[in-house]
């Protein structure tokens, strides 16, 4: 337990602590993705964990899929930003900010410009999304040309600049849960016949290829990525092949001296220890459902060098407190996670 509240050094940054935030959508951002003034209160309530993430931040108008995400790439987002970093700053926390591009993971009816989704194959995941009109099926998404793709990527680093314009200390990119850059992994997703398709090394190449945009744009030591090895939400299969390919992957960003590799694990532990092996740089971990009692444990045996958590923080802005003074939890209210304003946002109490 100790050791979770001893400083790290994450690149230039020294962390307060080795708890991270764990970066969850909230859906309360303006129409046109410019973050709500109560974002700001709501990201610097929780500045006491070493690092924030901030929630999945859409690159571009066409990596939008939910309602009320906000965005990172016109000057109304960045002037939003800005107050949240300053405010997070000012408490003495660090925060990255995710770039997440939902890929075929939207319906049109989400997005002010009600396009099509895009991915790379014509391949439905076959479940439904909120909208605002309830739930409906995800229609089929149209597949990105070879320039549309590196389109993207250049949309990943004009995003990532604009992140640290606005005072953000890095970003991390979205390469798990679904998302594009995952679809792109996943052969259920994935049919593609070019230099993206196929191959491990051919599914892996946008996700290389981005990693290295938008570390060559803002630098390494500010550029991460979160992968969730075996996940079989919405539609994708990473297939036999997955295990190999994820040893592939992380060698290859191992190579660019990234910022953090956030891994949110999925049970296989023999490949954990693999990608482990192969990750020299910090390793942030993600346990879901992890209980209270075992908060720390990887940190006391060496697999990782910081844990983040989601719900827990997300119910508690003292989460730090509560956990040095072995506090009662608050616990996170669902009903509350996406959209609406203050109610389960800024009002869980504090410790007094």
């Amino acid at each position: 337990m100790d050791k979770l509240f001893t400083s790290f050094k994450l690149g230039q940054y020294t962390l307060n602590n080795r708890l991270v935030m764990a970066p969850m959508t909230r859906s309360r951002a303006e129409y046109d993705g410019t973050p709500a003034d109560l974002a700001v209160e709501y990201y610097s309530q929780r500045a006491g964990v070493g690092l924030i993430v901030a929630e999945g931040t859409q690159p571009s108008d066409d990596g939008q899929g939910y309602l009320m995400t906000p965005g990172i790439y016109t000057e109304a987002h960045v002037a939003g930003w800005k107050k949240i970093t300053s405010a997070v700053h000012n408490k003495g926390g660090h925060l990255f900010i995710q770039l997440m591009h939902t890929g075929r993971m939207n319906h049109p009816d989400n997005t002010p410009h009600h396009r099509q989704g895009v991915a790379p194959s014509a391949i439905a995941p076959g479940v439904q999304m909120f909208t605002a009109s309830g739930m409906q099926d995800i229609p089929v998404p149209r597949e990105l040309t070879t320039e549309e793709i590196h389109n993207t990527v250049a949309d990943f680093r004009y995003a990532a600049r604009r992140a640290v314009e606005a005072g953000a200390d890095g970003v991390e990119i979205h390469g798990a849960n679904a998302y594009l850059i995952h679809q792109f992994l996943a052969p259920s997703a994935n049919q593609r016949c070019d230099e993206y398709g196929g191959s491990i090394e051919n599914r892996a190449r946008f996700a290389l290829e981005v990693a290295a945009a938008i570390a060559g744009e803002i630098g390494a030591d500010k550029t991460a990525i979160r992968l969730s090895p075996g996940s079989q939400i919405w539609g994708i299969n990473e297939g036999e092949e997955g295990p190999a390919l994820y040893r592939y992957l992380v060698a290859e960003l191992n190579k660019l001296g990234l910022s953090y590799l956030h891994i949110m694990h999925m049970g296989n532990e023999v490949l954990l220890g693999e990608l482990r092996a192969l990750w020299t740089q910090p390793l942030i971990l993600n346990r879901p459902g992890k209980s209270r009692e075992n908060i720390g444990d990887d940190l006391q045996s060496g697999l990782a060098e910081l844990e983040s958590y989601g719900q827990m923080i997300l119910a508690n802005p003292d989460f730090t407190c509560r956990i040095k003074t072995g506090a009662e939890m608050n616990s996170a209210d669902p009903a509350t996670y996406y959209g609406g304003g203050v109610e389960g946002y800024t009002d869980y109490p504090v410790m007094q």
